[in-house]
């Protein structure tokens, strides 16, 4: 049971110091080679979460086996029951909580709807113009034509009516 326990702390160990100190220089130069060991199925299966439950699970059971007097089959089930706590307290209280602070500059035109911006080239009453719009932490331009068919002076505020295809319906902003 030791050498179980032990392959389990000291794997979880190198696997911990692998992949802090030569993670993003792995990862650049496979190019993607190990994807494959991704795990897409139920979000609690995070490597970080499942590596450190391997970990505690050595751990705990070289502690339980070497400093208490408790047999084989105790020490093996109460080491399991140390994993699992471990692990989702890594993913519960470190992993999810990460993966909720990720930005991304990424944006879906169907989400410009309802927000607010300024014009930047006139919008005629039958025609395009174009809108500037904050989206995250800076702008981006697009085409816009006007929803009420009036024209929308340069400076103006407006806001997205509606989306169709890859331009903005707009009207004029009044407060």
């Amino acid at each position: 049971m030791e050498g179980l326990f032990m392959g389990c702390l000291v794997g979880g160990i190198l696997f911990a110091i692998v992949s802090v100190v030569l993670g993003d220089w792995l990862s650049a130069s496979l190019d993607g080679m190990l994807d494959f060991l991704s795990l897409d199925g139920h979000p609690i299966l995070q490597p970080m979460a499942i590596v450190g439950g391997i970990t505690v699970f050595g751990g705990a059971g070289l502690l339980l086996d070497r400093h208490t007097g408790l047999g084989p089959a105790i020490v093996l089930v109460l080491s399991i029951l140390c994993a699992v706590a471990a692990a989702l307290g890594v993913y519960y209280f470190y992993v999810r909580p990460m993966q909720k602070t990720e930005n991304s500059t990424g944006y879906s035109m169907k989400e410009l709807a309802g927000t607010i911006g300024e014009v930047s080239v006139p919008i005629p009453a039958k025609g395009y113009g174009e809108v500037m719009i904050r989206v995250g932490a800076g702008l981006t331009s697009h085409i816009a034509s006007s929803h009420d068919g009036v024209l929308i002076p340069n400076g103006s505020r407006v806001v997205v009516i509606n989306v169709e295809g890859h331009s903005l319906m707009v009207s004029l902003l009044e407060l």
